[in-house]
C-alpha cells in the first residue's frame, strides 16, 4: 500500500476528503501520518477520530526551518512515507524536505495558477473581478505555488458571489479533484522517485 503523509495547518477539510476517499477505496493509499504545525488545529481532532498518527510541532521553538524539517523527515522515514500531500499547510517547504522528497510533494491551491498565488487566493480573485478562477494541483518546489502543474479545473465567479459562496464551490472542487489526482499518480507510478 502506498503510504502518504498529509500536512495541514487548519480545519482539515481537504484532509477529511482524502481520508474519506481512502475509506471508500477511491484512493488506493494509506494515510500514515498527519503533520501539523499548529497544535490546536481542528485537523488534529479529525486525525485522532480516524486513529491516524499525528506529528505536531511549534516552528518557533526550533532554531531554524532546517531544524524542524529534519525532525519531520525523521518522522516520515519512520512511517515509510512515499508521498507528501499538502492540504492547507501554510508554510513554504524548505530545502531539507525538498531534497529528501524531491518530486514527491504535492499541493492543491484555490486558484487557476499562475493567477493568484499565495495567501487569500479567493479574496484576490474577487478583488480582481475576474469571470473565473479555479483549483490547481501541482508539484512543490522552493517557490510560492510555482511548481509544475499536474491538473487544473476552472470555477466560474458568479455575479454577486460572496467570499463564502465562492470558497464553498472551490472547496467542493478540491475535495473531488485532489484524491482523484493523488490516486491517478500513485497508480501510474508517475511520481518522481516514488517507485525505485
Amino acid at each position: 500500500m502506498n503510504r502518504i503523509a498529509v500536512f495541514a495547518s487548519g480545519s482539515g477539510s481537504n484532509f477529511q476528503a482524502i481520508a474519506d476517499a481512502v475509506g471508500k477505496g477511491i484512493l488506493q493509499a494509506e494515510i500514515s501520518l498527519l503533520v501539523c504545525d499548529k497544535p490546536g488545529a481542528q485537523v488534529i481532532e479529525r486525525a485522532r477520530k480516524l486513529h491516524i498518527p499525528i506529528f505536531t510541532f511549534v516552528p518557533n521553538t526550533f532554531a531554524s526551518k532546517a531544524h524542524f524539517e529534519k525532525e519531520i523527515v525523521s518522522e516520515l522515514e519512520a512511517y515509510n512515507v512515499k508521498l507528501i500531500v499538502l492540504a492547507g499547510y501554510m508554510r513554504l517547504i524548505g530545502e531539507v524536505l525538498l531534497e529528501a522528497y524531491e518530486g514527491r510533494i504535492l499541493n492543491i491551491h484555490p486558484s487557476y495558477l499562475p493567477a493568484f498565488p499565495g495567501k487569500d487566493a479567493v479574496g484576490q480573485a474577487l478583488e480582481a473581478d475576474v469571470a473565473e478562477t479555479g483549483v490547481t494541483v501541482h508539484y512543490v518546489d522552493s517557490g510560492m505555488d510555482t511548481g509544475p502543474i499536474i491538473e487544473q479545473v476552472k470555477i466560474p465567479v458568479r455575479p454577486g458571489d460572496t467570499r463564502e459562496m465562492l470558497q464553498k464551490r472551490i472547496q467542493n472542487a478540491e475535495h473531488q479533484l485532489y484524491p482523484a489526482i493523488i490516486n491517478k499518480l500513485l497508480q501510474k507510478d508517475t511520481i518522481g522517485g516514488l517507485v525505485q
